[in-house]
């Protein structure tokens, strides 16, 4: 392992050197190592009795399975929830807190266990001499309170409509991928497992409200461009290719990634393979009428991608005249309408009709990363 400097600004080391001195795994891979090598056998030996549950679940690219060796200047590191039950919280958080600091290894697999707070933001790996207490990665918590927290609701009870509909899928997403090391609780692997998707009359909803949005803009394209609009252009496609990206994770019943990751979620799709070079030529076009051409054969595809799921009668996956102007366009309100004929449940049906969920009004990370924020949003489906 790489020394580490003799001074204590471990920012600048991190930039003069552009590397780390630690070995990189993928985090999820070494928090289960951390807890089964460090964090179990301490519990065994000292808190034998104890019920309590073990995860990692919430923020941090390494949770989504995203993370790389830049992921590695802060937040990141052998880390880890442990769940108690109420009634225990009080009486061991301190204790299990204390000796945790005196009992760790002092590094798992030649990264270490300890963190310094750099100059009041993030943490960083730090290495800790013997002797000293570590200044660890793993936070105290109850399920009712972290979700309360992390979600804006408590998943143990039933989970409204609303719930889910004011819940960004970024917050969602990094629930579904983590990873349970221990249930002892017997709470969280259900609360996992009830997380993973959308129930489906809420799904069709938001794929309703998602090929709206397409319809919204997807005349544009051509409309700017006829009137020497270029740059205009441009930013309407980009925002129907972003469109069109989350229809495709909603088609494919997987949560849309925050905004940094977008692209490398979007890639382990399954539709992929087929739209991502047409993405590049449609932002690559010159004209519009080059960057037409492409956006044809993407709404084709995802038309007929739409008549796989068998939601609805087979809607036609030739695209027309928008309003009988030389604007190629996939009328993405007919999918819409046809979509909402096929939902069951009447509190959905009852939810604004071109709403949709938080993620489809709003991009803002100010809103959808903060749940205590997001709980206003509930208004707008009264």
């Amino acid at each position: 392992m790489r020394a580490m400097p003799d001074y204590s600004d471990i920012e600048k080391w991190m930039i003069e050197n552009a590397t780390f001195p630690y070995p990189f795994m993928k985090g999820l891979n070494l928090s289960e190592l951390f807890y089964r090598e460090a964090v179990r056998p301490i519990m065994e030996e000292s808190f034998s009795d104890l019920i309590y549950s073990a995860a990692l679940i919430g923020s941090g690219s390494e949770v989504l399975g995203f993370d790389t060796e830049q992921s590695m200047d802060h937040d990141w590191g052998p880390r880890l929830y442990l769940f108690l039950d109420p009634s225990d919280f009080n009486p061991y958080s301190k204790v299990l807190d204390e000796t945790f600091r005196k009992k760790l290894p002092r590094e798992i697999r030649g990264v270490p266990t300890g963190t310094v707070l750099i100059n009041n933001g993030p943490n960083m790996l730090l290495p800790v001499d013997e002797g000293e207490e570590i200044n660890h990665m793993i936070t105290f918590t109850t399920s009712r309170v972290y979700f309360s927290e992390y979600l804006g609701f408590d998943p143990l009870s039933e989970i409204s409509v609303t719930d889910w509909l004011v819940t960004s899928q970024q917050c969602l997403r990094s629930i579904a991928t983590g990873r349970v090391f221990h249930d002892g609780l017997g709470e969280l692997k259900p609360i996992v497992d009830k997380l993973q998707y959308y129930p489906h009359d809420l799904w069709l909803y938001l794929l309703a409200n998602q090929w709206n949005r397409i319809s919204q803009e997807e005349g544009f394209v051509g409309r700017t461009g006829q009137v020497n609009d270029e740059l205009g252009s441009r930013i309407v496609a980009s925002r129907l290719i972003r469109d069109i990206m989350n229809l495709c994770f909603l088609m494919e019943k997987t949560y849309a990634p925050y905004i940094k990751w977008v692209g490398t979620g979007f890639a382990q799709l399954k539709c992929s393979d087929m739209l991502t070079p047409l993405f590049h030529q449609i932002m690559d076009a010159t004209t519009w009428q080059e960057r037409q051409n492409s956006l044809v054969k993407v709404y084709e595809f995802i038309a007929e991608k739409h008549n796989d799921l068998g939601i609805t009668a087979p809607l036609d996956t030739r695209p027309s005249n928008f309003r009988n102007r030389p604007f190629l366009v996939i009328r993405g309100d007919k999918f819409a309408e046809a979509i909402f004929e096929t939902i069951q449940d009447e509190k959905i049906r009852c939810l604004p009709r071109y709403l949709g969920s938080v993620d489809q009004f709003s991009d803002s990370t100010d809103l959808l990363s903060y749940p205590q924020k997001l709980k206003r949003c509930r208004a707008l489906y009264e």
